[in-house]
């Protein structure tokens, strides 16, 4: 899909009043409650053109959020790309250099590379090891339903059970083209306590994924105990919560041609019937479902060599 066929429901927040933060990171501000607690961290625009975490961390900006508890960090991760969004191009914002979230491995974090947001990482870096709960906010290249990214360890996906929203939790490894910060340090270790989710909250410029920010966010803040609840109740959506289904990721299908195409215009969840049905072509070799049932999550538009093409999943219960 071309840039001028996407309808852009969102707009940028100026997020320049939160440049100074006060934690010595520029774009990072500590909220600390004096009392003891977890170090809470809620991030957004780890890439550029996703707008809605920006709208969720500004509303909670302008309600003027305190912590009960521990501390409370907010992050605008990406400011570079985020700065360059520009309507009339809206998918050219994602990144500077490299994507941001696939630098979170120390192999890469203390290795020789340079690029812009490997910068940003290493700067934002010593605050993100000192925090014990985190959210990173994201949105998706297509229309559909909701996403919470819990990645492959059981006390991912108890968290995102406890957070009790969205209906669909997906569990898996990441990608083969590098680490993502839910997985980095602590978060991706099964014996360590911190815990860390990302939430894919819709397509990036719905003004559904705003909605879907801000809920998710206030859930998770009441989750971690760190806010009154009182004050979360004001603002939280009332209605009752559907059930959740756990999908279970067994293979994140990586390009590996120059000349990766889809049978269909999947724009995922979509459940494929039968082992072995042909779902694209990864230049002369076929990709195929692996068992019965197999379901699609998040078909990516930007067909690139050795980027995560699909990832294969199945419902568990």
């Amino acid at each position: 899909m071309a840039d001028s066929e996407y309808k852009i429901e969102l707009t940028p927040p100026d997020i320049s009043p939160y440049r100074g933060g006060n934690t010595g990171v520029e774009y990072v501000t500590t909220l600390d409650s004096g009392r003891p607690g977890p170090h809470v961290m809620v991030t957004a625009v780890v890439h550029g053109n996703e707008l809605c975490g920006a709208i969720a961390l500004d509303f909670l900006f302008r309600e003027k959020l305190q912590p009960t508890r521990g501390r409370l960090t907010f992050a605008f991760c990406n400011v570079g790309a985020y700065l360059s969004f520009n309507p009339q191009k809206p998918t050219a914002s994602r990144y500077v250099d490299e994507d941001f979230n696939r630098v979170w491995s120390p192999a890469v974090l203390d290795g020789p590379r340079q690029s812009a947001e490997l910068k940003r990482a290493r700067t934002l870096r010593p605050i993100v090891d000192t925090v014990d709960l985190l959210l990173d906010i994201h949105s998706m290249q297509q229309g559909t339903a909701p996403l919470m990214m819990c990645g492959p360890l059981e006390k991912g996906r108890r968290f995102a059970r406890e957070i009790g929203a969205p209906a669909y939790i997906v569990s898996d490894k990441g990608h083969a083209a590098g680490a993502r910060m839910r997985d980095y340090g602590g978060f991706g270790d099964a014996k360590s306590p911190k815990n860390a989710l990302l939430i894919e909250c819709g397509q990036h410029w719905e003004k559904s994924s705003e909605s879907v920010a801000k809920d998710t966010l206030l859930r998770f803040l009441k989750h971690c105990d760190v806010v009154d609840p009182a004050v979360i109740g004001r603002h939280l959506d009332k209605r009752a919560l559907p059930p959740q289904k756990l999908i279970e990721v067994t293979e994140a299908v990586t390009i590996r041609s120059d000349g990766f195409t889809f049978t269909q215009p999947y724009k995922g969840l979509e459940v494929i019937a039968k082992s072995g049905t042909v779902i694209g072509r990864d230049g002369d070799a076929p990709v195929r479902t692996p068992y019965d049932n197999c379901v699609l999550i998040m078909p990516t538009k930007r067909l690139t060599k050795g980027q995560t093409a699909i990832r294969l999943g199945r419902f568990v219960t």
